[in-house]
């Protein structure tokens, strides 16, 4: 902490300095480890020359119908994730807690108790994703595929988006009977955090089926691999530019809050689904 760094802002640096320390251990130890084939001037073509949006746009013209769809059901399934991504730990300070960052001193610290609660969620959703890692391929191949797989955790993804519907109904209704200053009860804090650790199941597909599905569509294609994990990764940047510009203006339009993005998030996690059981090979 300093004169201009107060406790958000020092907690925030020491998450930096941790991610950055985290960065270059898993950086050294992937230049140390992992053993590329060398490169040869034998196996380039010198003679062609082809600009990074001409591969892009190359990209594009040689992918096959399978490819299309994966592009689709994961451009939808990040349109679905990316409202609660962003405004998770506001929820849970807005809406269950019933605070308000720009409010009176009372309110800052209700606010200030929600965002807190909504990190401890972040961090359950993180223990459940990483044990779900563990466990994908196993239940992908018990549940008779990876579309499957992925098409059942998007209805997950969707009811639970849902249920932050009746989460916050629910804690409204409780401060007009207890008060303003009230709080969530136990059971309702219960609740949300539980949402937050169910989400943890999507998440880890989400992290990793798409890409595993990417490699083997365009394993044989024109566009070769690298390429194609380049297509699908514009298939979650620009849906997250257009929420991010767009999700609170979306919000303003129906009174504030952030129950109109998770709303649609349900969704197009609900149609993603169905689009992947549907039509990806």
């Amino acid at each position: 902490m300093t004169k201009a760094c107060d406790i958000y802002c020092a907690n925030l640096k020491s998450c930096f300095f941790l991610s950055i320390i985290l960065l270059l251990f898993v950086t050294v130890s992937s230049l140390w480890y992992v053993k590329d084939k060398q490169w040869s001037p034998e196996e380039a073509d010198s003679d062609v020359k082809t600009p990074f949006f001409g591969e892009v746009f190359g990209a594009f013209k040689v992918m096959e119908r399978p490819m299309w769809m994966l592009i689709i059901v994961t451009a939808l399934n990040w349109i679905a994730w990316f409202p609660f991504l962003l405004f998770d730990t506001d929820w849970m300070g807005r809406e269950v807690y019933g605070g308000d960052s720009s409010g009176n001193e009372s309110s800052k610290r209700l606010y200030n108790q929600g965002v807190h609660a909504g990190a401890l969620g972040l961090m359950i959703n993180a223990i459940v994703l990483g044990f779900m890692s563990l466990g994908v391929e196993l239940i992908g191949r018990k549940m008779g595929g990876a579309k499957r797989l992925w098409g059942v955790v998007n209805f997950v993804l969707a009811v639970c988006l849902a249920m932050t519907v009746l989460v916050t109904k629910l804690a409204d209704a409780h401060r007009k009977t207890a008060g303003v200053l009230a709080g969530p009860t136990d059971g309702i804090r219960a609740g949300a955090l539980t949402l937050f650790a169910i989400l943890g199941i999507p998440l880890a597909v989400t992290f990793s089926i798409p890409f595993a599905l990417a490699s083997i569509i365009s394993n044989n294609s024109g566009a070769g691999q690298g390429l194609s994990l380049g297509v699908l990764n514009l298939a979650i940047v620009i849906p997250q530019m257009v929420v991010s510009l767009g999700a609170g203006q979306f919000d303003s339009w129906f009174g504030g809050g952030n129950l109109p993005g998770f709303v649609v998030g349900a969704i197009a996690a609900a149609i993603s689904g169905v689009v992947a059981i549907t039509v990806l090979p």
